[in-house]
This record gives structure tokens, C-alpha cells and sequence, in this order.
């Protein structure tokens, strides 16, 4: 398991300086947390789940979340229960996943008794199983999350092995001022108690907006909504410590699809389009993609890592954005490389770097560089996009790696 895989050695040459290294599913944390890349979320009411989860993992996902919960109406759980373990049982048993797991893949359920009755019912199934989602953590009038955590390890007892929890932070008492140190607070004291089962924290902006009856529409990113930018700042000041006792926090989902009519003109540069990506271009912006990459640049400006995503056609621009630039790749190394502090000029000779203050930005650089790889000095993000859907072109026709 691999990111940009679908690249054939010449790609693979032509792009990267230093190409991705392979996921190890047995790995620490930060390893596997900084891997996830963009996590894409399918209903489990999906009659051929196996199948399209093997097909993403053709087309680049490496992590997938299986959901029961706000995408399955009230009336459908008990038949999407059943589908959901039918068809990870299929998965288990297919020659991909035999041959090596093809993608971390994780389940959201409703509630902690949900959560174990699934792992007891899914037998072989549960060897597909990475770990669980868990939504409205610590929330008011929800599971106590402790209760979630211990569901956790008694579910990686029963597999034989660690299975992780990636909790959501996502209720109103997070979202709410009056109530969100407290919460964020007690989330932490929770997830301390429980440090060796969890992955990451992941960040669930739909619900947060709803709490103040907001949407961001097409040309906003989550950034320009203030009171939600205020929420994700705390649960980074309170989670997401480079002290060692933070936790890897992801970028909550992009939720568009699909292009409407434009208010803003596009703040997307043309630069990184070289001769020949200029139709590129043109289709990011159509598809709205392009707000996707801004708010990307935001997220990782920020702290954030990874994306949740809804559609295929999120997950190159996020596994694009995340490749480490040669230019931070440069920067990160000479940082880590100054062992006894002071400040120099960076390989660029545009900014200063500073061994001690950059020290815990550059060694996440180096482990982003490690999971998504570094360009080349003359490589952007749009390259590796035209080289992704080439690559994608080449995989359906029949072609390899």
C-alpha cells in the first residue's frame, strides 16, 4: 500500500526527488496518522461495497470510512448492518485483500453496543477493519466517550490485534463558546486515558456549521466561516500541541461536487499550469475544485492534515496538495540538520530558517515527505494532478503500474 501507485518507474522518476514510501499498517501513530491522506466516506447501504472499495483503491484511496451513521436514514440501519457485513466478509476473501490490505479502511458507527455488535457479527470481515470513526464525541446527550474508547479496545481484543478510534469533534458543545473549553477540555482528558488506541482527531465541520445554521457555499472555504475557524483554532490549541502531547488533527470534508454559478472570481493561480495543463485548469475550476485547493493551502497553513472527502475526484487534488514541495523539503532538512539551534538563510534565499523554532514544523515535513513523497524542483501540484489522471486512464484501460 502505497500512495500514487497508479504511477508507472518513469513518472514515478520524473516527479519525485524522493518517491513515497509504503504504508505500514502495523506502523506507530504519527506514521499511519500523516498517511491517511484523503479519507472518502460511502454509506454502508451500498449493495457492492467490496467492489467499489477495491475499485478506489485502484483509482489512489488509501483510507475509506464505511458509515452508519448520518449517512444512513433511521429507517435503513438494521438493512445497512447486514449489507456491511455481508460485503467486508467478500472483501476479506477477494485476492486483493488476501495479497495485501489495499486501503486503510475504517467504520463510523451510532453508538459503542453498534460499534461491538458489528465486530462480533462480521467474523473474517473484521480482518478488513483498520479501526472506527466516532461521531459527536463527548457530546451532550451521546455516548459517554469513554465508553466509545473501551468499545475500541475490547474490539482489538476480540480481533487479536490494536484496532484504532479517530473520534469526531463535532457537537455543539464544541461548538458553542459558553461550553467549548470545558468540552475540549474533558475530550483531552478522555483521549490521554486512552492515548494508545487513538489515531487522530478528525474535525466535522457540517455539523459544526449547523449549530449556527450555516452552510459555506461554493468559493468559501471552512477558513471564511469565523465562528467554525474560531472552533477548529481552540481544538488545535487544545489537541493539536507540538509539545508531544497533542494529537494528529485532519482538515474537515469538502462537500462539493460539482459546479453551480460562480460569485467570486477564482483565486487560483495560473502559474502552476504549465504549457499544456491549461485545460487543467479550466476543469478545476468547473468542478469547484479549486475552492478545494484553497482551503487545502489553509488547512496545512494551519496545522491540519488530510482531508475527509465525499467524491473519487477529491482525493487526487488532496494526495497532489500533500506531496511535500522541494522547496520545504529543502527547508525542513537544513532545519533538523542544526543540531545546536541558531538561524541561516533558507536554499532559497527567500526566508530565514530557524533550527529551534522550526524544528516541530520540520519534522512533520519529513513526515508528510515520507507518506506523499518530494517533487522535484521543477514539479507543482498541478503536474502531479495531470500525472494522476494519466495514470488513472492508463489503470482502466487494463494498463500496470
Amino acid at each position: 500500500m502505497r500512495h500514487f501507485a497508479t504511477f508507472d518507474e518513469e513518472q514515478e522518476r520524473r516527479l519525485f526527488l524522493h518517491p513515497p514510501q509504503p504504508v505500514d499498517v502495523t506502523a506507530g501513530r504519527d506514521e499511519l496518522a500523516v498517511a491517511l491522506g484523503a479519507t472518502l466516506y460511502s454509506p454502508a447501504t451500498r449493495e457492492r461495497l467490496a467492489g467499489d472499495l477495491l475499485r478506489l483503491a485502484r483509482r489512489g484511496v488509501l483510507s475509506a470510512v464505511a458509515c452508519l451513521e448520518d449517512s444512513v436514514p433511521d429507517d435503513r440501519v438494521a438493512q445497512a448492518e447486514e449489507i456491511l457485513v455481508r460485503e467486508l466478509a467478500g472483501l476479506a476473501r477477494t485476492p486483493e485483500w488476501s495479497h495485501g490490505q489495499p486501503l486503510m479502511l475504517f467504520l463510523r458507527a451510532r453508538t459503542p453496543r453498534q460499534l461491538l455488535d458489528v465486530v462480533d457479527r462480521a467474523g473474517v470481515g473484521l480482518d478488513c477493519l483498520l479501526g472506527f470513526v466516532v461521531p459527536k464525541f463527548g457530546g451532550a446527550g451521546q455516548p459517554d466517550p469513554r465508553e466509545w474508547l473501551e468499545a475500541v479496545a475490547t474490539a482489538s481484543e476480540r480481533a487479536g490485534r490494536r484496532l484504532w478510534a479517530m473520534p469526531v469533534l463535532e457537537s455543539r458543545d464544541v461548538a458553542h463558546l459558553d461550553t467549548r473549553h470545558e468540552a475540549l477540555f474533558a475530550v483531552r482528558d478522555v483521549l490521554d486515558a486512552h492515548r494508545d488506541v487513538v489515531l487522530a482527531v478528525r474535525t466535522g465541520a457540517t455539523d459544526l456549521s449547523s449549530a449556527y445554521g450555516l452552510r459555506r457555499p461554493r468559493g468559501s472555504t471552512v477558513w471564511d466561516v469565523r465562528v467554525v475557524a474560531d472552533v477548529l483554532g481552540d481544538v488545535i490549541n487544545v489537541l493539536g500541541r507540538a509539545d508531544g502531547s497533542g494529537y494528529p488533527i485532519t482538515a474537515p470534508v469538502w462537500e462539493h461536487f460539482s459546479s453551480g454559478e460562480r460569485v467570486f472570481r477564482t483565486s487560483l493561480a495560473a502559474s502552476p499550469f504549465a504549457e499544456g495543463a491549461e485545460e487543467l485548469r479550466e476543469q478545476l475550476i468547473a468542478d469547484d475544485l479549486d475552492g478545494l485547493v484553497r482551503e487545502l493551502v489553509l488547512d496545512q497553513v494551519n496545522g491540519l492534515q488530510g482531508k475527509t472527502v465525499i467524491h473519487p475526484s477529491h482525493v487526487a487534488v488532496v494526495h497532489a496538495m500533500s506531496v511535500v514541495t522541494h522547496e520545504d523539503f529543502c527547508d525542513a532538512t537544513d532545519v533538523v540538520a542544526q543540531s545546536g539551534g541558531g538561524a541561516m538563510a533558507s536554499a532559497y534565499r527567500n526566508k530565514m530558517n530557524e533550527a529551534g523554532p522550526h524544528r516541530a514544523w520540520a519534522e512533520r515535513v519529513l513526515a508528510r515527505a515520507r507518506a506523499f513523497g518530494v517533487a522535484r524542483e521543477d514539479v507543482s501540484y498541478a503536474n502531479l494532478l495531470q500525472e494522476q489522471d494519466e495514470a488513472w486512464r492508463r489503470v482502466r484501460a487494463g494498463g500496470r503500474p
